[in-house]
């Protein structure tokens, strides 16, 4: 089989994002609920990371990096809907030198105040069980009764010891942001949500950056896409059927927690190598201490202590389906430059034994170990979005000297249909990360790249049965699916629509 440059690039695509299917399969929703101790922390739990060139007109100088929180939300989820953890500290990580090391990190913490807002009831005056007392269209109205508010400390090297300086309003110099309350309905917004959430877009200083950056925090609608029901019932599907369609895409009433962030490319990618890395983690206090009388808002416990990392996200699906369950507490506390200790999940994967157990025609590949996944999992792939002097961990990498392909020329399928643009050059929220992982997990990048050595995967197409087959789970949606501007992810599903026909159409996608 002869190898083409556009099969080439087609293998990187597919082996990059071929690690985070190859075990556990159970959990295959991005890295939604992946590990034990976070199905008890939903707030602090990190669903998905985007990392690509901006796309929208006129920003193509600049990187977004979407890290998503708080997963499965029912739009209809009050009176306290879905607030970040004023406790816990969210971080979005960039190593810009192929060490495996942070060396600037954006540093996210949350605070949650009530106004106190009160009705007169008879003689006396009642605090109302509201997030709102009236209609809500501007910053902070005096009708929103809890507002929630962030800060973010932009950190120079390693993030719990560097040099930290607070990111600031670009017109007002303020340090503290509003994030805009959760899409209750449009009776609360008249004048309509998403008109309401762009108030909230702000332009940044960031401290040695000579150029604003741009942020959003807030509710989205949820932005990935699987069949995800039928996985988890043994793979309940046809793993041949059509890529459009063929399955329901179970998320599509869910909303999520966005934080978004628009930095100019010179900000945070060196000036030797155009490469980046990135991930996202939560982490919270080592200390909890119940309050036994709660009185006051947000007052029923008292944390302290130093900072525990407890959610850890690069790379889609990962923990979910990488780690062994024993595991995936461990991994969510782990920093990339660990990430030898879990080798042997990637070298001797779990997932394509099991889909052989429940499609016999669909045979395991048979190179052991692994090293067509390690080299592109933990490393990138030469040529593409490696870094010059990389040391193996895992993190979403993107090589900023690519430019963005416009929204009518995306492929969801990326590099492996020559869009060099999308996974694993990053990942933008339409790419079509489960049909490409199930693919490289069956050996496509065996198939691809033949007996052709230059390539060092390690595998040949006689390794790897099954690694032409199209495999797919039915759902796939493209880039007009989504915004075509900053933050990208359309607007949520309002409460009051939830469980309606019009909420999963709800939004502005594509503009």
């Amino acid at each position: 089989m002869r190898v083409t440059k556009a099969m080439k690039t087609c293998s990187v695509v597919m082996a990059t994002g071929a690690l985070w299917v190859l075990s556990a399969y159970p959990a295959f929703a991005s890295s939604h609920r992946e590990s034990p101790a976070l199905t008890n922390m939903p707030k602090v739990d990190a669903t998905d990371l985007y990392l690509f060139r901006s796309y929208e007109q006129g920003r193509e100088g600049y990187v977004t990096v979407l890290a998503n929180y708080i997963p499965f939300q029912d739009p209809y989820g009050g009176p306290n809907f879905y607030q970040f953890d004023q406790n816990a500290m969210y971080e979005i990580h960039f190593d810009n030198n192929g060490d495996g090391k942070e060396d600037l990190t954006f540093q996210f913490r949350f605070k949650n105040t009530s106004k106190g807002a009160a009705l007169q009831v008879g003689d006396k005056k009642v605090k109302i069980p509201l997030l709102n007392a009236g209609p809500i269209g501007d910053v902070n109205p005096a009708t929103l009764n809890v507002r929630e508010t962030y800060t973010i400390n932009a950190v120079r090297g390693d993030s719990r010891t560097g040099s930290a300086a607070a990111v600031t309003n670009a017109g007002t110099g303020a340090a503290e942001f509003d994030k805009p309350t959760d899409n209750i309905g449009e009776k609360t917004f008249p004048q309509g949500y998403e008109q309401y959430a762009q108030k909230h877009i702000y332009n940044v200083n960031i401290p040695g950056c000579n150029t604003p950056a741009r942020v959003f925090v807030g509710q989205r609608k949820e932005s990935f896409y699987i069949a995800v029901g039928k996985i988890f019932d043994l793979f309940n599907l046809n793993p041949l059927g059509p890529e459009y369609g063929g399955n329901e895409n179970n998320l599509e009433g869910k909303n999520v927690s966005a934080i978004a962030m628009e930095i100019p490319i010179s900000c945070v990618a060196s000036q030797d190598d155009p490469v980046i890395g990135a991930w996202t983690t939560a982490s919270v206090r080592q200390g909890r201490l119940l309050n036994p009388a709660p009185s006051g808002f947000n007052n029923a416990a008292k944390e302290g202590g130093a900072w525990t990392q407890v959610s850890r996200l690069g790379m889609p699906l990962v923990n979910e389906v990488v780690i062994g369950m024993d595991d995936k507490d461990r991994f969510n506390a782990s920093k990339p430059t660990d990430d030898a200790q879990f080798a042997n999940y990637v070298t001797n994967p779990t997932l394509p034994a099991l889909v052989q157990t429940l499609f016999p025609a669909a045979k395991a590949p048979t190179n052991f170990p692994r090293t067509d996944l390690v080299t592109v999992f933990l490393k990138g792939l030469s040529g593409l979005n490696q870094p010059k002097n990389v040391v193996a961990s895992e993190m979403m990498r993107l090589n900023t000297s690519i430019s963005p392909t416009p929204v009518a020329s995306q492929n969801p399928m990326g590099v492996a249909a020559g869009d060099n643009a999308g996974f694993p050059n990053g990942r933008r929220p339409a790419d079509d990360v489960t049909d490409l992982s199930l693919r490289v997990a069956m050996g496509a990048l065996c198939v691809l790249t033949g007996d052709n050595d230059a390539l060092k995967v390690g595998c040949k197409p006689a390794d790897a049965p099954a690694g032409g087959l199209p495999l797919t789970d039915g759902v796939r949606k493209n880039a007009d699916s989504y915004l075509s501007r900053f933050p990208y992810l359309n607007p949520p599903i309002p409460g009051n629509r939830a469980g309606t026909d019009s909420a999963a159409t709800s939004g502005t996608a594509g503009q």
